[in-house]
């Protein structure tokens, strides 16, 4: 890929930083798609929501499916947010339960708390799984790469400025 240059257009300089993130977010699958790959599926959250918010400063430079894209980086990057939630405070829980007498009252609620997380974090994968399978099958990757290749054509507004427009201004 050529490198990003200061005096670049942006969408130019977009479509690149878009295509690598893109390229970045797939990587991860289908090793995400194990519910062991507990770092995989995290770094997965971070390549959503690094697409997410490029996207949403510049996808008004690409064609239509940008919008939708975006909004589905969104929902993939809040998913496999919960589900990370999720990861990081079991062990707590469990370093908790390991630390209490186990005549302890509290260990009936921690025990509770676990199973709660545990069932959360079950169903929030096959909600991640469920949607992963429903961006392939609408093409969001395709789609995206062709998005990410269309220009907008600008607004014919007979009040902007043009190159002749300012020509004829500064003859006038």
């Amino acid at each position: 890929m050529k490198r990003l240059a200061p005096d670049m257009r942006l969408g130019d300089a977009a479509e690149r930083i878009v295509a690598v993130r893109l390229q970045e977010l797939c990587a991860y699958m289908p090793r995400a798609a194990d519910p062991a790959e507990v770092e995989w599926l995290h770094d997965m959250r971070i390549a959503a929501k690094r697409l997410r918010y490029v996207l949403e400063l510049t996808g008004f430079c690409f064609g239509p499916y940008a919008a939708k894209a975006t909004k589905r980086a969104r929902q993939l990057q809040e998913v496999i947010g919960e589900i990370h939630d999720c990861d990081v405070t079991l062990p707590r829980v469990l370093a908790l339960q390991a630390e209490i007498d186990p005549g302890d009252p509290a260990l009936i609620g921690l025990v509770a708390i676990e199973r709660r997380l545990r069932a959360r974090r079950e169903a929030r994968f096959a909600d991640f799984l469920e949607l992963w399978t429903k961006l392939s099958r609408e093409g969001f990757r395709a789609r995206l790469d062709y998005a990410i290749g269309e220009r907008p054509q600008p607004p014919r507004d007979h009040g902007s400025l043009t190159t002749a427009s300012v020509a004829s201004q500064r003859r006038g």
